[in-house]
């Protein structure tokens, strides 16, 4: 007989994944954009949702939320709020919904998704969790 140990069992993956609907590939900074939005401080109990955004060939999620406050959206509807693009170099750029202009506007460049995910979360100016 042995006195060793057995080896402990691997766990499986975790099961739950993001993909892109319009052609199946998995996402890691899709999860890590929906795990962070879930850690923010400015609204916590509003659920966003996170979709797939192209801007030509460049990837990027939009993140999409009610508007509770109904500062942008009297009916309180759902709401843009930003934008993670990323650039070829892997760096990411953040986008932010001027709803007064109905436009986007860049808000950090050349970033990485750390740096941008911190921004919106804390979201010290309010920008985006009006």
């Amino acid at each position: 007989m042995s006195d060793t140990a057995p080896r402990p069992r691997r766990r499986p993956p975790h099961k739950a994944v993001a993909t892109d609907a319009s052609n199946g590939v998995v996402s890691i900074a899709h999860q890590r954009i929906v795990r962070a939005l879930a850690t923010r401080e400015r609204y916590r109990y509003v659920k966003p949702r996170v979709e797939a955004l192209d801007d030509g060939d460049r990837p990027g999620w939009k993140v999409i939320s009610p508007n509770c406050s109904r500062t942008v959206d009297a009916r309180g509807g759902e709401i843009d709020i930003a934008w993670f693009v990323q650039q070829p170099d892997g760096r990411w750029q953040l986008r932010a919904r001027d709803h007064a202009l109905g436009r986007w506007r860049t808000a950090l460049d050349g970033v990485t998704l750390q740096d941008a995910l911190e921004r919106v979360c804390e979201d010290p100016q309010r920008e985006y969790w009006p």
